[in-house]
């Protein structure tokens, strides 16, 4: 017997592959929207609507009669420029939400980013409360998403928002290379300064699936993992797996110095050639930690330590790079 009927947007990336499978192992009918250029293979089992984010004539059957509808379509500033990511990510959901309204929809489960909460330097984690002033087109637009489902919570429907923090694991084509390079590849001698929150998709997964049975609607609830320096998590993934940890910082001036030569390049080409600025680029420099107390007292939510992840991350890393 059916769990259920799930919709997903987003279902051909990398969290969104995780998720449709899941369900899919858990007995749900899945919904997947998918451009028509995406590669859909392995997801045989998922219902496909083949369309865009910003199209309402097929998000609205996509969604209608569904008991989840997993918001999980985005585009960060690496596949695109400003303009674009802000018309994805928050046109995109407010193209959702309207499909929503016209159509029978159980709970909206929106994936957003930790990026739009921090600290204000007075405590070591930050929790939902800490909303941040957005940095950069992609903070922003998440942003901005956030304010849109917190106001159809509000008004015209369930819904809830996670932030996953650094999701790590296999098929990611952004963070887990870079931070498995760091801690394998010889030619990698240099890692960055400061620190951030890495979790496992498979965690990710488990949050938003417990999101959905235990949640409050127009509540927010950050699915994060170990807090862990680069120096560290490289250290950890060299331990596990033989490798050369990257033992050289780069300098955190060297990076502050990056992001006014960035934003020169943009304003000269009128595009952004590199994904950040001067304020993203001191962003990065910082330990960026997150607490994700209110998932575990609230939905049950769990993270398991870097190594669980590791053997079958690092065979999908060195198949890709056989």
């Amino acid at each position: 017997m059916s769990a259920g009927t799930a919709a997903v947007t987003g279902a051909t990336g990398f969290l969104g592959t995780h998720l449709c499978e899941r369900l899919l192992e858990e007995g749900w009918d899945v919904r997947g929207l998918s451009r028509p250029s995406s590669d859909r293979d392995g997801l045989e089992d998922v219902d496909w609507y083949v369309g865009d984010v910003l199209e309402e004539e097929t998000l609205r059957p996509l969604v209608d009669g569904v008991d989840a509808a997993f918001h999980l379509a985005g585009v960060g500033l690496w596949s695109a420029g400003p303009e674009t990511v802000e018309r994805v990510n928050r046109d995109g959901t407010a193209t959702l939400l309207s499909a929503c309204r016209d159509a029978d929809v159980g709970r909206l489960i929106f994936a957003s980013t930790a990026g739009t909460r921090r600290t204000n330097g007075t405590k070591r984690f930050a929790d939902e409360s800490d909303v941040a002033e957005p940095i950069g087109a992609y903070q922003s637009s998440k942003a901005a998403a956030e304010r849109l489902v917190d106001r159809y919570a509000e008004t015209d429907g369930d819904a809830v928002t996670v932030h996953p923090t650094s999701i790590f694991g296999p098929g990611d084509d952004s963070f887990t290379p870079q931070l498995l390079a760091m801690g394998l590849e010889p030619t990698m001698p240099a890692y960055l300064p400061g620190g951030l929150s890495i979790v496992g998709v498979s965690d990710v997964v488990d949050g938003v699936l417990g999101a959905y049975h235990d949640g409050t609607s127009g509540e927010h609830y950050i699915l994060g993992g170990e807090n862990l320096t680069y120096d560290r998590a490289a250290s950890r993934v060299a331990d596990h797996a033989d490798g050369s940890p990257a033992r050289v910082p780069v300098p955190s001036t060297a990076i502050h110095a990056a992001g006014p030569v960035a934003e020169a390049v943009g304003a000269v080409t009128d595009r952004q050639v590199f994904p950040f600025d001067r304020q993203m680029a001191r962003l990065a420099t910082q330990k960026l930690f997150y607490s994700s107390e209110k998932a575990h007292d609230e939905l049950g939510y769990e993270y398991e330590p870097l190594e669980a992840h590791l053997p079958e991350t690092v065979a999908w890393y060195r198949e890709q790079n056989a």
